[in-house]
Order: structure tokens, then sequence, then C-alpha cells
């Protein structure tokens, strides 16, 4: 007689059928979700460099803490943050080709809000624009573009259920608020280190549990 292969035999119980279908379960959502570095981390250093250098270069009461070109902040800024699109977009696209149906429809509209948000930023903060000193333009057009991504964050945690952006989005939106109050200079410096900072801790702490679902 010729022993069954182990690998071929049933599960022991149904607890053990349970857990098989819930770890292939799992898998599968993997597959379908992009990798949490990808569209977290760009963003992050894209913050974190591009606003330090904005601090450094702008600093509070209009300080000069590093001298450099005036333009330098913002080119290095915009270079991470078309960076940062490009990356997280192609993750998105690529992990979401093969999802139809509801989700495929979610996660449209859910693109679309960005662009109409920012499409919102750039004619409101081009409007007022010239009616406020230079310190408080910068200031304007960063406030309002993060205030977009802590509630558009948010707003995602709600369509599926992600307490881990949830939790990102409310720490931004927190950030962008005290770095408002504290006004032109330590918004940058607060923007660079604690918005830029969060999202890269956020976006290891969702690899880790991307990487490792629980069964």
């Amino acid at each position: 007689m010729v022993d069954d292969d182990p690998s071929e035999l049933a599960p022991a119980s149904p607890a053990e059928t349970l857990r098989l279908i819930d770890a292939e379960r799992a898998e599968v959502q993997r597959g379908l979700t992009p990798d949490p570095r990808l569209i977290y981390v760009p963003w992050g250093l894209a913050w974190l460099v591009g606003h330090a250098l904005m601090f450094l270069r702008f600093g509070p009461d209009g300080r000069v803490l590093v001298a450099m070109p005036v333009a330098l902040p913002l080119i290095v800024l915009y270079v991470l943050l078309v960076i940062a699109l490009v990356v997280s977009a192609r993750a998105g696209i690529r992990a979401g080709r093969h999802v139809v149906g509801v989700s495929s429809v979610q996660s449209l509209r859910y693109g679309l809000a960005w662009v109409a948000a920012f499409g919102a930023v750039a004619a409101i903060a081009g409007r007022y624009s010239g009616m406020l000193p230079p310190a408080e333009v910068g200031m304007l057009w960063a406030a309002l573009s993060v205030a977009v991504v802590g509630v558009l964050y948010i707003a995602g945690a709600a369509i599926w259920q992600a307490q881990d952006m949830f939790r990102l989005g409310a720490w931004i939106t927190l950030v962008n608020i005290v770095g408002v109050l504290a006004g032109p200079g330590w918004h940058s410096l607060a923007i660079s280190l604690a918005g830029g900072g969060g999202l890269l801790v956020g976006g290891f702490v969702a690899w880790r549990r991307w990487r490792r679902p629980s069964p």
C-alpha cells in the first residue's frame, strides 16, 4: 500500500478548513491591493524633502535659514510630487486591472475626487494669491493641498473600511491645522517632519500588515 501524500489529505477539522479558506481569501485580497509602500512612501519622501527645503529657504518671519536659489525648493518639491504621483498611480492601476464591478466604480470615482479636489485648490489659491503677502501665499497653496490629502484619506477609509488610512488622514489633518495656526515657515516644518514622517511610518505599518495578512 502506498501512503497518501499528506498535502492531498483533507483538512483535519472544520476549523482547519475555515483557516485555509481565510488564508486563501487574504492572499487574493493582497493581490488586488497595491503595495502600501508604493502608495505612501513616495509621497512621504516628497513632503519630507520638499517641505524641509521650503522651511530652510522660507523660514519663520521670512528668515533664510540656508541660502539657496528662491526657485530651488519649489522645483524639488514639484519634481518629487510628480514622481510620487507616477509611482503610486502605476501601482494602483496594476493592482486594480483585474477588479470589476462595484469596487472598480468606487476606485474610479475616488480617483476623480482627487482630480476635482486639486482642481478646486488651484482655482481657489490662484484667485486669492494676489491678495496675500508672499509667505501667506505659499502657506495657502500648501495648506489647501494637504487638507485635500487628509480629508480624502479619511473618505477613502470610510469606503474601504481601512483603519490605518483613517488614522493617517486624521493625523495629516491635525498636523495641517497646527501648522497653519503656527504660521508660515512653521507650517512647512510641520508638514515635512510630522506629515512626511507620518506617511513614511504609515506606509511601512500598512506594508507589514499587507505582507502578512491576518488569517
